[in-house]
C-alpha cells in the first residue's frame, strides 16, 4: 500500500507529527531558551525571549488598533525581524496573515488587498509608493510602516536612511504608524484559537492566472514545518543555524526556513534578499548548519568565484524547491560542503512539501521523491481512479498540510479538493520503491527561479498594449532559471517595425513584478493555429528551444 515507507532513512517516522499552535511552539521555546538567539539580522541578534517579547507588542499593537480575530493582516516586507514579528504577532492576536510579495506592482498589490480583504498592512517603508498609488481602492485601515534600519546595530540604523535619500529610494511622503510606536509592551488579551482556524492567505495563480488566495490553517502550517524537521533525522533542537535567505512571503521559506527554525528553536539567520555573496559569508561566519534554497542559488554557490577556497562545511542538509534540480548541480554542491542536498516537491495548498527525495537513502534521477510523513499520495487517471505502477496520470494528494480551500471561490475550492484529495494538476508517476516523478508541470505554468508565472497574466497585460494584435507567453529552458520568459507578438499592422523589444519589456515592467516580464520578445506575422484557432504553444517553445 505505501511501498516508499522501506525508503525512508532510519530515524523518519511514518505517520505525521503531532501539529500544535505556531505562537504556542514559539512561546515555548522563549520559556525553554530565552538567552539563546532567535534572529540574526545584519549585525543584531534578538534572542527568543527579546523576539517573544516584540511578537506580544504587536500583537497587542493589533488589538489596540481595533483588529478583531479573523480580520486580514497583509505583510508586504523582505526577510527581516519585522516579518517574523508581524507573522508571529498577527496569529497571536488572532488574525489571518496575508503574505505580499514586496515585487507586486501597485496592479497587483491592489488585487491582493481588495481580494483578501486585509484591514492591515504592514509595509517596508521604501515601498510606501506603491501603495499610495492604489490605497483609494483598498480596503487598508490600519497602516504600519517600518524599515530596514528599525533592527540596524548603532550607528547603521542612523546611516541608512540617509544611504537611501541619497539613492533617491526614500518615499517623498510618509504615512502610516511608525514601526516602533505601533508597537506596545504587555501581554495582549488571549484569543481561544484552534489548530483547524484560518492562519495565512497564501496566494497562488493555480492553473487559472487569476491570483486566489489558499486558505491555510494553522495545523496545515505546523504540520508541514513538523514534517520537515522529521525529514532530517539527526535535527538537534536548540543547536541548528538555519540561514533565511529564501523569501519568507513564500510558502517555502516560511516553512521550510523561518517555520522550521523558529519551531526547532534554531539560531535563523536572515537575509533581505538572495545574493548570493552575503550568503556565502552568512554560511561561513555564521556556521550555518540547514540551507533551504532553490535551484539557482545553489547553480549560483557553485559558480561563486572562489568558493573551492571558503569554510562551508558546517551545512548539514540542504533541501532544495520550486524547480527540478539538476544532478550535477547536486553533486557539485555537496563536493563542494560535504552537506545533502536533496530535490523535494510541493504546491501552496500543501504548505507546501508533499514529497522529497531521502537526505541519506537512494536518490533517483529525476524524481522528486517519497512522500512524506502523514502524506497520502496516489496517480489517477481523468475519473479519479489510480492507474497502474509506472503509468502517467493526475497527481493527487492528501494530508495534515492540504489546505482549507480558496478564499472565497467555493467553485474553484470544489475542483481542487475531492473527499480531502488535493488534485495538483500535475503530471507524475511512481515507480515500484514509490518514488514519485513529476512528467509534466501544471498546464502552461512557467517556473522562473523558483517563482511561479502564469502565462495568462503576462498575456492580459500584453493585450493592453496599443500595438498588439496576439500574444502568446510559453517557457523556455534555461541553465541557470530553470525556465524562463518567452513573449511571442503579432504588432497591429501599422505599429510594425516601429515598436521595439525594448518598448515591450519596458512596458511590462510597468505592470508586472520583474520575474514575470518576458527575457525573450519574438515578432511574428502569426501565431501556428489549431483547427480551431487555438495558438498552439508547444509549436513556439520548439521554435526558441533552450537558453544556453
Amino acid at each position: 500500500m505505501h511501498p516508499w515507507y522501506a525508503h525512508y532513512d532510519p530515524g523518519v517516522p511514518k505517520e505525521a507529527p503531532t501539529p500544535r499552535l505556531l505562537t504556542e511552539a514559539l512561546r515555548e521555546n522563549a520559556r525553554r531558551y530565552p538567552k539563546k538567539v532567535a534572529l540574526e539580522f545584519l549585525g543584531r541578534s534578538l534572542s527568543y525571549a527579546a523576539l517573544f517579547r516584540e511578537v506580544e507588542a504587536f500583537a497587542k499593537g493589533l488589538q489596540e488598533a481595533g483588529l478583531r480575530p479573523g480580520e486580514r493582516v497583509a505583510i508586504m516586507l523582505p526577510n527581516s525581524p519585522q516579518f517574523v514579528v508581524a507573522f508571529f504577532g498577527t496569529l497571536l492576536a488572532g488574525g489571518v496573515a496575508v503574505n505580499t510579495n514586496p515585487m507586486y506592482t501597485p496592479r497587483e498589490l491592489r488585487h491582493q488587498l481588495r481580494d483578501s480583504g486585509a484591514k492591515a498592512l504592514v509595509i517596508l517603508d521604501q515601498l510606501l509608493p506603491r501603495y499610495q498609488e492604489v490605497k483609494g481602492e483598498a480596503p487598508v485601515e490600519i497602516l504600519v510602516r517600518t524599515g530596514i534600519q528599525d533592527y540596524l546595530p548603532f550607528p547603521k540604523n542612523l546611516l541608512y536612511p540617509l544611504m537611501l535619500k541619497r539613492k533617491g529610494q526614500w518615499p517623498q511622503s510618509l504615512e502610516g504608524i511608525p514601526w516602533r510606536r505601533f508597537l506596545k509592551p504587555g501581554t495582549p488579551s488571549p484569543v481561544p484559537l484552534s489548530l483547524d482556524d484560518l492562519a495565512l492567505l497564501q496566494y497562488t495563480g493555480g492553473t487559472t492566472g487569476v491570483a486566489k488566495g489558499a486558505m491555510l490553517t494553522h495545523r496545515n502550517l505546523s504540520s508541514n514545518a513538523l514534517q520537515v524537521r522529521s525529514w532530517i533525522p539527526d535535527f538537534r533542537e536548540g543547536e541548528e543555524v538555519v540561514l533565511g535567505a529564501i523569501p519568507f512571503f513564500h510558502v517555502y521559506g516560511m516553512t521550510v526556513a523561518m517555520n522550521l527554525a523558529l519551531l526547532g528553536a534554531a539560531k535563523l539567520v536572515l537575509l533581505p534578499r538572495p545574493e548570493i555573496g552575503p550568503i556565502v559569508e552568512a554560511i561561513e561566519k555564521h556556521q550555518v548548519t540547514l540551507f533551504p534554497g532553490v535551484p539557482t542559488l545553489y547553480v549560483a554557490f557553485n559558480n561563486f568565484p572562489g568558493i573551492e577556497k571558503r569554510n562551508l562545511r558546517s551545512v548539514r542538509a540542504c533541501i532544495s524547491g520550486s524547480a527540478p534540480l539538476p544532478l550535477e548541480v547536486a553533486e557539485r554542491f555537496e563536493a563542494l560542503t560535504g552537506a545533502k542536498l536533496v530535490e523535494g516537491y510541493g504546491l501552496t495548498e500543501a504548505s507546501p512539501v508533499t514529497h522529497c527525495n531521502p537526505l541519506h537513502g537512494p536518490r533517483k534521477l529525476g524524481s522528486v521523491g517519497l512522500p512524506f510523513p502523514g502524506v497520502e499520495a496516489k496517480v489517477v487517471d481523468e475519473d479519479g481512479k489510480e492507474v497502474p505502477l509506472g503509468e502517467v496520470g493526475e497527481l493527487i494528494v492528501k494530508g495534515p498540510n492540504v489546505m482549507k480551500g480558496y478564499w472565497n471561490r467555493p467553485e474553484e475550492t470544489q475542483k481542487a479538493l475531492k473527499d480531502g484529495w488535493l488534485y495538483t494538476g500535475d503530471m507524475a508517476r511512481m515507480d515500484e520503491d514509490g518514488y514519485f516523478y513529476i512528467v509534466d508541470r501544471k498546464k502552461d505554468m512557467i517556473i522562473a527561479g523558483g517563482y511561479n508565472i502564469y502565462p495568462r497574466e503576462v498575456e492580459e497585460v500584453l493585450y493592453t498594449h496599443a500595438a498588439v494584435q496576439e500574444a502568446a507567453v510559453v517557457g523556455v529552458p534555461d541553465p541557470y532559471r530553470g525556465e524562463t520568459v518567452a513573449a511571442f507578438l503579432v504588432l497591429k499592422p501599422e505599429y510594425r517595425g516601429k515598436v521595439t523589444e525594448k518598448d515591450i519589456k519596458a512596458f511590462c515592467r510597468q505592470h508586472l513584478a520583474a520575474y514575470k516580464v518576458p527575457r525573450i520578445i519574438v515578432f511574428r506575422d502569426s501565431l501556428p493555429k489549431s483547427s480551431v484557432g487555438k495558438i498552439l504553444k508547444r509549436e513556439l517553445t520548439k521554435e526558441v528551444g533552450p537558453r544556453r
